[in-house]
């Protein structure tokens, strides 16, 4: 049986008003075209639906019970179309985000709580994973856009460079003589130093910067988070790469003081990524507004 969605609005309309005059100038059509679909529909089912009186038309006992159905089917049409038209709007919605521990704090918070503040009732979901596994989310679909660190690539995705990022090298008080003047990265190897673990793009750019100027970095700790290379850094284990904006309060209360490494690591960007070919919702878009 073919299903044709316009048949059962004119019925409904049809029994709604039980008059075929009626539902014609509800449906913007004319009285011999909503006749016309009845019987189509009536033949598709196989039975009348209608009792054609001089006053209009009454429902059969089939009729009936179709009207209990189509009535609710019809209520949860404008139900559906209510919500989409709340999330146009953004006053429903969800928005699934993934980004590292790090992006969250240092990039994506502040305009998470501008944009929550404008529009509380979406529901934002962070999962938080390195850069290669919210890629790996993103095409299996399982969020709207990831957060990331570049440079990185995939032919299925969309890189928009958002916020540049400067890495440098820093130490404790205890390294502050370095600082006096441009430490070459060929002498690193001398002083011990902490990296995060292998597998992320940060550690994979700063492998590949150092071995495209002839050096090979050998950690002696490799940690998981840039929080703790922090730490560790502060606590005199040695030496760490990370971005300057994210130590701002140690460099300036001299908690971490930062070496002038040459040649300096290029500055890199916070990348947004997005599905090709895949739209976003509302929600989604507008807070990609919000991201610089």
């Amino acid at each position: 049986m073919e299903f044709n969605m316009e048949w059962y609005r004119v019925f409904y309309w049809t029994a709604k008003f039980g008059s075929l005059t009626k539902a014609a100038e509800r449906l913007h059509i004319t009285q011999p075209a909503v006749s016309h679909t009845l019987k189509q529909l009536e033949a598709s089912l196989g039975g009348l639906l209608f009792f054609r009186t001089t006053k209009g038309v009454t429902l059969t006992t089939e009729g009936e019970v179709l009207f209990k159905f189509v009535e609710q089917a019809i209520h949860f049409l404008e139900i559906g179309e209510k919500k989409i038209a709340e999330m146009q709007e953004l006053m429903y919605g969800e928005i699934n985000i993934g980004a590292s521990d790090t992006l969250c704090k240092h990039y994506l918070l502040r305009h998470l709580e501008q944009f929550h503040k404008e529009f509380p009732d979406i529901k934002i979901r962070v999962t938080n994973r390195t850069t290669p596994e919210t890629i790996t989310l993103l095409k299996e679909g399982k969020i709207d856009f990831g957060i990331v660190n570049l440079p990185t690539s995939d032919p299925n995705i969309n890189f928009r460079i958002s916020s540049p990022q400067q890495d440098c090298l820093v130490g404790n008080h205890d390294y502050a003589a370095l600082a006096e003047k441009p430490f070459p990265l060929e002498e690193l190897h001398q002083y011990p130093l902490l990296l995060l673990e292998p597998g992320g793009s940060t550690r994979n750019f700063l492998d590949e910067f150092a071995i495209s100027h002839g050096v090979r970095l050998k950690p002696e700790f490799e940690l998981g988070s840039l929080d703790l290379l922090v730490q560790f850094a502060q606590s005199g284990f040695g030496l760490t790469f990370i971005v300057r904006n994210y130590v701002t309060v140690e460099l300036s209360s001299g908690k971490l003081v930062e070496i002038p490494l040459t040649p300096p690591v290029p500055e890199r960007h916070v990348g947004i990524a997005t599905l090709k070919g895949v739209p976003l919702s509302a929600a989604s878009k507008r807070l990609l507004e919000f991201l610089p």
